[in-house]
């Protein structure tokens, strides 16, 4: 189950953001070639934020769709099933365009913790929810 290392990236990530604030939801734009199970997430990101900031909180996941571009007949599409043949002429050659990022977009702290705002904007190029990849 990836979605165990996924989890655990993102609890990392918004615990960097939080500064120890509680937080009460968080949003995640995935790649669809990531090919998260939503539910496996839910369960993963609860086991993975039990103890901190974020236990108990919402995670909301954004699937983004990938390109498609078929190398028979040329046609490009978005997708959210990068598993998929080409929709104009059935071909099985196909090239994928993006679709593999994950990105923490936003946290919601709970406003019973904080006098601040209750809302903290994601920062794309520095909040990478990449396990693979170190900070």
């Amino acid at each position: 189950m990836h979605e165990f290392g996924i989890a655990e990236a993102v609890v990392d990530a918004v615990e960097r953001r939080a500064d120890g604030r509680r937080v009460r939801r968080a949003r995640v734009r995935a790649g669809a070639l990531l090919r998260i199970a939503p539910q496996a997430l839910d369960q993963a990101f609860c086991l993975a934020s039990a103890g901190t900031v974020a236990e108990g909180a919402t995670l909301d996941l954004v699937i983004e769709p990938v390109r498609l571009i078929c190398r028979g007949c040329g046609h490009s599409a978005m997708c959210a099933d990068p598993l998929t043949i080409c929709g104009l002429c059935g071909g099985i050659d196909v090239d994928t365009e993006g679709g593999d990022s994950l990105v923490l977009e936003s946290i919601q702290l709970d406003p019973d913790t904080t006098a601040e705002a209750s809302y903290v904007p994601g920062h794309s190029g520095r909040d990478r929810g990449d396990p693979a990849r170190p900070d």
